[in-house]
């Protein structure tokens, strides 16, 4: 047990008292430590998949049909397949996922991301790409999938080419 003398040892304790209390409260606020839901397991399947069609089957089971909803930013050019920028916005409600696929790589899905209830649906990242390929963006909303595709031409190849 802690003791403190002199006139501030009662308000030491409370202080050290009120900071427990708020830091176990904190845990029931919303922004607490997010939880996995049930059903949300690593897509390991989908990862393996060295087809397009294939590994977007494996993920969401089903096609998507062009959008321009959604927005994808990436360049013409590459000059190094190594490290791609690559960006996804969208005007679409209730998205909860965002992936992408690069047709030409040894293992087309290069990314999933489930987005939470409430955040704003866009994503970046730099992505390697094996050589010039069609880079697609697939944006799950409302339980329907809308894609973006986009030719990029790669100069020096990112993944040992």
């Amino acid at each position: 047990m802690t003791t403190f003398s002199g006139p501030h040892a009662t308000r030491r304790l409370i202080l050290q008292g009120a900071a427990s209390v708020a830091l176990l409260g904190l845990g029931n606020l919303p922004f607490g430590p997010a939880r996995a839901a049930a059903n949300d397991k690593y897509p390991e399947d989908a990862f393996k998949q060295k087809n397009e069609a294939d590994a977007i089957k494996a993920l969401y089971g089903k096609t998507a049909e062009p959008s321009d909803k959604v927005k994808l930013d990436a360049p013409e050019i590459a000059e190094n397949g190594g490290v791609v920028p690559i960006s996804v916005t969208t005007t679409l409600d209730k998205v909860s996922s965002i992936s992408f696929f690069v047709a030409e790589n040894p293992n087309a899905l290069a990314a999933s991301y489930r987005i939470p209830d409430g955040t704003i649906p866009a994503v970046a990242n730099r992505l390697k790409m094996a050589k010039t390929t069609r880079l697609t963006a697939i944006v799950e909303a409302d339980g329907k999938l809308y894609s973006a595709t986009k030719e990029v031409k790669v100069t020096v190849g990112g993944c040992g080419g």
